[in-house]
C-alpha cells in the first residue's frame, strides 16, 4: 500500500472518529454489548481466541466482578433497548448515548442545548465548562427545532477513582462546585445523536471518569488470577484442531 493510501486511510478514520461514527463490530453482540467496560487486554484477548473459547470467555467474564455490577448493567442494557431503539433497531445497546450510559451511568446532569452548528461538520462546545454551542444568527423559519437540539451530559469529575463498592445502593454526593465532565450529543437525521469530539482538556477528564469507572464499578475481583484463565483460553484448541 503507498504512503499516500495509508495517509488517506488514517484521515478517513480520523473523521469517523470525530463525528461519533460508530466503530465497533456489530456482527458480534456480545462483544458490541460489553466492549465499554472492558479493560484493554480483556478486549485485546477477545479478539484473538477463536469462537469456542470465546463463548468461555463470555462465561468467565461476569463471574470475576461483582454480582451489584452485573444487575446494574442488565438494567443499563435495558434501558438503553428500550429507549435507543430509533438509532439501531437491532442493537439499541450499540451507539454514542449507550457506551456511554453503560460505562458512566445516567448522568448527574443532562439538559438539550440549542445546536446551532447542526448539519455542519463541527458542533463541538465553545467551552468545555459551558456546554454552549457556538451561536449564528440564521433564518430558521420551518425548521424541526427539535431536531437542531443537542444533549449535554454531565458528570462531576469527582467522581473519578472512587471505589463505590462498600456503597453501591446509595447515591453518590457531590460537592458544590465540583467540575463537571461534558458529553456533547449531536442530532443527525434521521434519529441518531453522535458523540462530539472533546478538547484535549476536557478528553483528558473523560479518560479518567472512564477509566475510573472500569476500574472502580466494573472492577475485577482478582486481576492476577483472572489473566491466568485468559492466557489458558489462547492456548485453548478449537475441536478439529490438532
Amino acid at each position: 500500500m503507498s504512503i499516500r493510501k495509508i495517509a488517506a486511510l488514517i484521515v478517513g478514520v480520523s473523521l469517523l472518529a470525530a463525528c461519533g461514527v460508530n466503530l465497533i463490530p456489530s456482527k458480534d453482540d456480545w462483544y458490541a454489548m460489553h466492549y465499554y467496560v472492558m479493560q484493554d487486554y480483556e478486549w485485546q484477548t477477545y479478539k484473538q481466541l477463536g469462537p469456542t473459547a470465546r463463548l468461555e470467555f463470555q462465561k468467565i467474564f461476569w463471574t470475576v466482578r461483582s454480582e451489584y455490577a452485573k444487575d446494574e448493567f442488565d438494567k443499563r442494557v435495558e434501558y438503553c433497548n428500550k429507549n435507543y431503539k430509533r438509532e439501531n433497531s437491532r442493537q439499541p445497546f450499540n451507539v454514542d448515548r449507550a457506551h456511554i450510559y453503560i460505562l458512566n451511568g445516567p448522568p448527574a446532569q443532562f439538559q438539550l442545548v440549542q445546536n446551532d452548528a447542526w448539519g455542519t461538520a463541527s458542533g463541538t462546545p465553545a467551552s468545555a465548562s459551558g456546554g454552549q454551542f457556538s451561536t449564528g444568527i440564521s433564518d430558521r423559519t420551518g425548521e424541526d427545532i427539535s431536531a437542531s437540539m443537542a444533549e449535554q451530559w454531565a458528570y462531576p469529575a469527582g467522581r473519578t477513582g472512587e471505589d463505590i463498592s462498600a456503597s453501591m445502593a446509595e447515591q453518590w454526593a457531590y460537592p458544590a462546585g465540583s467540575r463537571l465532565v461534558n458529553y456533547i450529543f449531536k442530532f443527525r437525521s434521521p434519529s441518531s445523536y453522535l458523540l462530539q469530539q472533546s478538547s484535549a482538556d476536557e478528553g483528558q477528564y473523560r479518560q479518567a471518569l472512564e477509566q475510573s469507572n472500569k476500574n472502580g464499578f466494573w472492577a475485577i475481583k482478582d486481576p492476577a488470577s483472572y489473566k491466568k484463565k485468559l492466557e489458558e483460553l489462547k492456548a485453548m484448541k478449537e475441536p478439529g484442531q490438532k
